[in-house]
């Protein structure tokens, strides 16, 4: 148990290294919560800082999920916890994305969780059997929804939607897990939870398109 706690508390940690924060205040000296959306994550880092800095922290969130969904889980399964593999690493990933959504080092207010959640999806998808065809299936589903639209929020919505879909479609085929259905269906309400904003503004034709370039 002691080995299990530590492991969601390093978990946890990772996913809340608040990366646009720092570099938005290592660059420029600025809060980026005060700048563009006010968001800390990718998206919001590409309209503040530009698309330089926006690819490195984006490449830095999706290697949060992708370290504890790996290493950190790992080293647990080394230990003998008494706890299946697979789950070790479920439960590794949605703690690092908790992180990153509600990061303790800017009380709890942290970015959208979509980098981190690729991040941990990638890191199973190297661990369990089929996973990279739903991988490549969501990837492709972000690209075609954001080129149709050009709002990051809204393809990261859809997609969110999707994987579970696919997730439940190709089941039989894939012969995937219950825990992973589960999953599939947290990480999908993670996601409109942390989009009700964005919806909003969508509706509303208020939500700003992603320009790859520097805005200040």
């Amino acid at each position: 148990m002691l080995w299990t706690i530590t492991g969601i508390l390093i978990s946890y940690l990772v996913g809340s290294i608040p990366t646009a924060y720092i570099f938005a205040k290592a660059l420029k000296g600025i809060d980026i919560r005060n700048f563009g959306s006010g968001n800390v994550g990718a998206t919001n880092a590409f309209r503040v800082l530009g698309k330089g800095p926006g690819i490195t922290i984006l490449c830095l969130d999706i290697l949060k999920g992708f370290v504890v969904v790996t290493f950190v889980s790992d080293f647990l399964i080394s230990k003998n916890i008494g706890i299946s593999d697979q789950a070790i690493r479920l439960l590794m990933g949605v703690s690092s994305i908790v992180g990153h959504n509600w990061t303790i080092f800017l009380n709890f207010n942290g970015g959208k969780g979509i980098a981190t959640t690729f991040g941990v999806l990638i890191g199973l998808s190297f661990k369990i059997a089929g996973l990279n065809l739903i991988l490549g299936l969501i990837i492709l589903t972000w690209f075609i929804v954001f080129l149709i639209v050009r709002i990051v929020s809204v393809a990261s919505v859809i997609t969110g939607i999707s994987l579970p879909v696919y997730m439940l479609l190709l089941r039989g085929t894939l012969k995937q897990p219950n825990s992973l259905i589960i999953l599939s269906i947290l990480l999908c309400i993670f996601v409109i939870l942390r989009h009700k904003s964005n919806l909003k503004r969508a509706l509303q034709g208020k939500e700003p398109r992603l320009k790859f370039k520097k805005s200040v």
